[in-house]
This record gives C-alpha cells, sequence and structure tokens, in this order.
C-alpha cells in the first residue's frame, strides 16, 4: 500500500467514525438547554452553529475553563456526568477502569495551599498523544477537539505513554450497552471529547451541563477564537493558566484560582 492510499484509508476511517457519531445524535439537544437559551448562547459563541453538511475547520477552537475556587473538594457532579453520558461503569478495578475526567488535588508546596480540580484530556493544539500515534487514530480535529479513531487504533497505548496528563484510558473489559453517541471498542485507547456529539449538534459537555445544573457553576465551555463567547472574556477578565505550560502545547483547558 503506498503513503498515499494508506493516508485516503485512514481519512475515510476518520470521517465514517465521525459522521456515525455525528448521525447518531442528530435529534439530540443537550437536555435542560431551553431553545431560547441555545439561540442566545450561539449567538455568543458558547456553542456550534455549523451546519451538519459543513466541514470542521479551524473557525472554532473549543475549549473549556475551569475555576478551581468553584471546584468544590469532594463533589463528582463532572465526572458522574461523564460517565453517564460515555456509558463508562466501574469493574471493581481502579487502576483498570476507564475513566475521562478524575478529580485531583494540587498541593503548593510553599503555603500548603490545595486547590480540587477535574483533570482530563487538555486537548492540546500540539498533542503528543496524536505525535506517537503509529496509525494516525489519535488525531485533533481541526476545532482543536482531541479524538480516537475506534477503527484504526491498535491498542499500542503509545499515545498513553506519551500524554503528560495521563488522561487516556485502556479499555481492557468487553463494552456492553453502549451508546451510540460514545462509541468504545475492548483493546483500544479513550479520553475525554469534550462531547464532541453535543458539540456538533449544538449542545455542551454534560461535565459543564452537570456542573452548571448545581448552581457550581465552575465550568465555562465555548469558543476560544471567539472574543466575544463566554470564555474569552472570563480570560480577559481574570486570566487562566495551562497545567504543564512549559510543555508549550496550547492547551483547550485551561484553569482558574491556580496558584503560581
Amino acid at each position: 500500500m503506498t503513503d498515499s492510499t494508506k493516508k485516503s484509508t485512514i481519512d475515510s476511517s476518520r470521517r465514517d467514525f465521525l459522521s456515525k457519531a455525528a448521525v447518531a445524535g442528530t435529534v439530540t439537544i443537550a437536555p435542560g438547554l431551553l431553545l431560547h437559551s441555545t439561540a442566545q448562547a450561539a449567538s455568543s459563541g458558547n456553542i456550534s452553529t455549523r451546519p451538519h453538511d459543513e466541514d470542521v475547520s479551524n473557525k472554532n477552537r473549543w475549549g473549556l475553563l475551569i475555576d478551581t475556587e468553584k471546584c468544590a473538594t469532594g463533589c463528582t457532579d463532572c465526572v458522574d456526568a461523564c460517565n453517564e453520558e460515555n456509558g463508562l461503569v466501574s469493574h471493581g478495578r481502579p487502576e483498570t477502569d476507564a475513566q475521562y475526567i478524575r478529580k485531583v488535588t494540587l498541593k503548593e508546596k510553599s503555603t500548603g495551599h490545595e486547590s480540587s480540580l477535574p483533570l482530563m484530556c487538555q486537548h492540546c493544539e500540539t498533542a503528543p498523544c496524536a505525535d506517537v500515534c503509529p496509525t494516525g487514530a489519535s488525531f485533533v480535529r481541526a476545532d482543536g477537539i482531541a479524538l480516537v479513531d475506534k477503527h484504526i487504533c491498535i491498542g499500542c497505548r503509545y499515545c498513553m505513554m506519551a500524554c503528560p496528563y495521563k488522561a487516556r484510558s485502556f479499555v481492557h473489559e468487553d463494552v456492553e450497552n453502549q451508546k451510540l453517541t460514545a462509541p468504545r471498542g475492548k483493546g483500544t485507547v479513550e479520553s475525554c471529547t469534550m462531547c464532541v456529539t453535543r458539540i456538533d449538534n449544538g449542545g455542551i459537555p454534560a461535565c459543564v451541563e452537570a456542573c452548571t445544573a448545581e448552581n457550581h457553576n465552575a465550568m465555562i465551555f465555548g469558543d476560544l477564537n471567539n472574543p466575544n463567547s463566554d470564555i474569552s472574556i472570563a480570560l480577559k477578565s481574570r486570566g487562566g493558566k495551562q497545567i504543564r505550560s512549559d510543555l508549550a502545547l496550547n492547551t483547550g483547558v485551561r484553569y482558574q484560582g491556580l496558584n503560581e
């Protein structure tokens, strides 16, 4: 197989994967979002307004902003919502259970100050996972969302070793009763998709929806390329930090409330 033929096959597999996920969610609007709220969010750059027949482009750069000062220690609302959205269940082996979001505690050595925050795939612009993947299964969409094409993932787990955030899981168990909007497969690697099917259908990630519904308001989703979006306005007002900014990965997930 020539390099051009191989690339064509990989690109075709990616398109099939994304189109199937999109079709499965074409009638889905994020629960709890009223139509007038959806229209308002669309105009402010907080949700996608891209038609289904339009290719993903770099016009948008989807991101998350997490305020650690509002993220309560012991709260797992975002984790629970993520597990429910993606059909993730525990098999009683925490070391191998799939987990897209995990709550971690950061402690500042000099002061002892602790911050609780959700850690997930950081959706890097320059993604180490994509750099080391031998088949192209790990890739970053033009709009900044990092994904895994389960059709061509061979389970080598190079991406897991390359990820500085330990944000990826390997599916050790048979997958039962999986959801059409969140395809999974034994022997493949997976991680947070930023609820890509929701985004492609004008919704917001399940974690953000759950955090907002409980009135914690610790998470903001939106378009980093739109200066009028809520996330851009919040970043301009109070700033936001990348975890391991020294790696220069230009992450799509930013945090507020972290000490230097």
